[in-house]
């Protein structure tokens, strides 16, 4: 129910919804020009104020691309991944391709508070993909969305508070972009040892990897019913924490018991592991892996730091011997061809147990500060979304100061 100041319509009523096109690629006349064009891989949830892409005037003459103003708002209606639904508003002039959908709003409608309902609206609008294999959006679709329209003063309030929103969201995730940076540089210097601290001057060894690890074969002779996976971002996760389900086999012997701290190699190479992951169990005092994945834990009788070696691994510092190992070309469905003998063979260069422990705490500084800066932007936007879900529909009215109240009379 909206309040009864405002109404609904659809977004064809209140805005000119059209598309763009794009010059024929085989004519090299009609790209790299001074005309801004946007691709849908482009619109994210952003102000666009340059493209990747520029197109001649002959380009645009000679195809369907259209010149369109700063402020026009940009949806994706098809395209890899996330891409479909996502908003952008233009900062520039620019023309787009055909898979951007150009939305023009008219006079007394304001721009930045539909780019905020429609952002808000982006798993919705998903869902109203044409069905298929590939779900898209189309103008037709677009046009006939329905929108709240508040009178144009509380367009502009709310706009104005959910951007307040926005920019203490940007500006916490440079922060955390920088904490980030910050920690992979501190840690690709103190783990390989072009940082030393002071009083540790104890010169690097290289060790065999089963001088200082045993291999872990230990079936699954207890019934645990935990089938872990591992996950770049959560490390060593349960499949039903992941999946919401378990996607493994119903019989589970044959799969390989770990306990807390011990570790899985993944060989299946994927972004940011091109030799596949090493991840310990953290999160659960016991789980079961497939037995395509390589388990070790630190010899009990080896003075060694856990967490160097969890910062160790996660580092790619195991990278290069891996590569030296795995058989050229010889991947199975993903996975890298790495014997069992020749893993345990690797090369590690570490330091002594107390400069391990010294290097372990510095890195768990800074990660600690990473995380904490990460709840933080997570706890932002779901204050946000909690604010949009309430001012974008009217459940919670804006209130005016008296100079903007008397200028609305």
């Amino acid at each position: 129910m909206l309040p009864k100041d405002w109404r609904r319509a659809t977004l064809g009523e209140i805005a000119h919804v059209t598309s763009g096109g794009t010059p024929d690629r085989g004519k090299p006349e009609y790209w790299g020009g001074d005309i801004p064009w946007v691709t849908t891989g482009e619109v994210q949830f952003n102000t666009i104020t340059d493209t990747v892409e520029k197109i001649t005037a002959a380009g645009l003459r000679n195809s369907a691309a259209k010149r369109f103003p700063p402020g026009t708002l940009l949806m994706a209606m098809y395209g890899q991944g996330k891409t479909r639904g996502q908003v952008a508003k233009l900062g520039i002039e620019a023309t787009t391709n055909q898979a951007c959908a150009a939305i023009q709003l008219r006079d007394g409608q304001d721009c930045d508070f539909f780019f905020q309902y429609l952002s808000f609206q982006y798993e919705a609008l998903r869902e109203l993909g044409n069905a298929g294999t590939q779900k898209n959006l189309n103008g037709g679709i677009i046009k006939s969305l329905p929108v709240p329209v508040p009178p144009y003063d509380e367009q502009r309030r709310i706009a104005d508070i959910l951007s307040s929103w926005d920019e203490a969201i940007k500006t916490t995730e440079r922060m955390l972009s920088n904490s980030q940076r910050r920690s992979r540089d501190l840690m690709v210097s103190v783990l390989s040892g072009h940082r030393r601290f002071p009083g540790l001057s104890t010169k690097w060894r290289y060790e065999d990897f089963d001088a200082i690890f045993q291999r872990i074969a230990t079936k699954n002779t207890v019934h645990n019913t935990n089938v872990l996976t591992i996950s770049a971002e959560h490390g060593l996760i349960s499949q039903r924490d992941y999946f919401n389900k378990s996607v493994a086999s119903a019989n589970l012997s044959g799969y390989t018991l770990l306990h807390r701290h011990d570790f899985a190699y993944n060989k299946s190479y994927s972004a940011g592991y091109p030799m596949g992951a090493i991840k310990p169990l953290l999160a659960y005092e016991a789980g079961v892996v497939s037995s395509l994945y390589l388990c070790f834990r630190l010899r009990e009788d080896v003075d060694a730091d856990f967490d160097f070696f969890r910062h160790y691994f996660e580092a790619g510092l195991l990278n290069q011997e891996i590569e030296g190992i795995a058989q050229e070309g010889a991947r199975n469905h993903g996975l890298l061809n790495v014997s069992v003998t020749d893993f345990f063979k690797l090369q590690l260069h570490v330091p002594s147990a107390p400069e391990q422990r010294r290097i372990a705490e510095v890195i768990n500084v800074a990660r600690a500060e990473e995380a904490l800066l990460g709840a933080q932007v997570r706890s932002l936007r779901q204050e946000k979304a909690a604010l949009m879900s309430q001012l974008l529909t009217g459940k919670r009215r804006v209130k005016f100061s008296e100079v903007e109240s008397e200028a609305q009379v």
